[in-house]
């Protein structure tokens, strides 16, 4: 099955294309519709571009209304992740639905509360935490990174392979210790993340009193598809009234809009920065709606189809398979 062409809010996006064989030589391109111009004469990538973001942004508006440069036909590209991240930054729990579901689920099963009373508990405490509590947020590996369209490679350990569809956002200016009030002027740009999960080897049983191994559960190969473009921030409307959507196997699972976060990208940003330095580059992924396969009852198996996408940031295809 081709590609669709994906789409994008704005006059133009930023991605990282090469030729359709495996072979070839990948470069930074600024995408206008159905072009992408090649900025290999501008930039290294489009990591490098994002280093520079504040002087280099008028020069892309100049170039998208230009016929100067090289051009190509998105359809005749591959199209790549769009950026080689420094940190990714992953922010767990963040929607109020998904957590709800899954406080309310374990008050009845394991405390027997009936429904009505487990959903107002739950409702009570996300109203706290919201109000007083601050983000869970953990680092991913950029080795986990694949293309929008490429396959998902299932691991040989593991049989619960499961999506969690995420509004990213890159950093443009760096920062320590950021005041919320001033938070949003580091987002450079929006992305699309799924950022997968292998949710029996979340838990380790012979370390029990760790807890969770984000490692292992999180960063196999192939487990975080990122893009297919950077949409400048200027262009990707209200961050916090996107749609999350997407489809398995033609079965919607999320769908959900960026209202329904706990944490809003200011507050997370102002977070994550009081213990790290963010620097251009650095991604941030803001926690996943309800939807997943847990909740369903459903896991990926190879052969299956995710179809993902966010509003106005364009759309991902992968199709899973088996390691072997």
């Amino acid at each position: 099955m081709p590609e669709p062409l994906p789409s994008h809010a704005g006059p133009f996006a930023l991605g990282t294309f090469g030729p359709r064989e495996p072979s070839g030589a990948v470069f930074p391109g600024l995408v206008t519709g159905r072009r992408v111009r090649d900025l290999s004469d501008l930039v290294p990538s489009v990591r490098a571009l994002v280093e520079d973001w504040d002087a280099l942004l008028p020069r892309l508006h100049d170039m998208a209304g230009s016929g100067d440069g090289t051009w190509h036909d998105l359809a005749a590209l591959r199209v790549h992740a769009p950026i080689e991240p420094g940190q990714i930054l992953q922010s767990g729990a963040n929607y109020r639905k998904h957590v709800v579901d899954l406080v309310a689920a374990e008050k009845e099963s394991v405390h027997g509360a009936t429904p009505e009373e487990a959903r107002a508990d739950a409702e009570e405490m996300m109203d706290v935490r919201a109000r007083e509590g601050v983000p869970y947020v953990f680092l991913g590996s950029p080795r986990a990174i694949c293309g929008p369209y490429d396959d998902i490679v299932l691991p040989a350990l593991g049989a619960q392979h499961d999506w969690e569809l995420e509004l990213a956002l890159v950093i443009g200016k760096p920062g320590r210790d950021i005041p919320v009030e001033r938070a949003m002027e580091h987002v450079a740009a929006y992305t699309v993340c799924n950022d997968l999960t292998t949710r029996d080897r979340l838990y380790r049983p012979d370390l029990k009193a760790i807890g969770t191994d984000w490692f292992t559960a999180k960063n196999a190969d192939t487990f975080l598809p990122t893009g297919p473009f950077l949409v400048p921030a200027a262009f990707a409307g209200d961050p916090g009234d996107l749609r999350i959507t997407l489809r398995h196997n033609g079965v919607v699972r999320q769908d959900e809009s960026t209202k329904d976060m706990i944490f809003d990208i200011p507050r997370l940003l102002s977070y994550v920065s009081s213990t790290t330095t963010l620097r251009p580059g650095d991604l941030l992924l803001t926690g996943s709606p309800a939807g997943n396969g847990a909740h369903w009852g459903v896991f990926l198996q190879p052969g299956d189809l995710l179809e993902a996408e966010i509003t106005g940031l364009g759309h991902q295809r992968n199709t899973v398979r088996s390691h072997a």
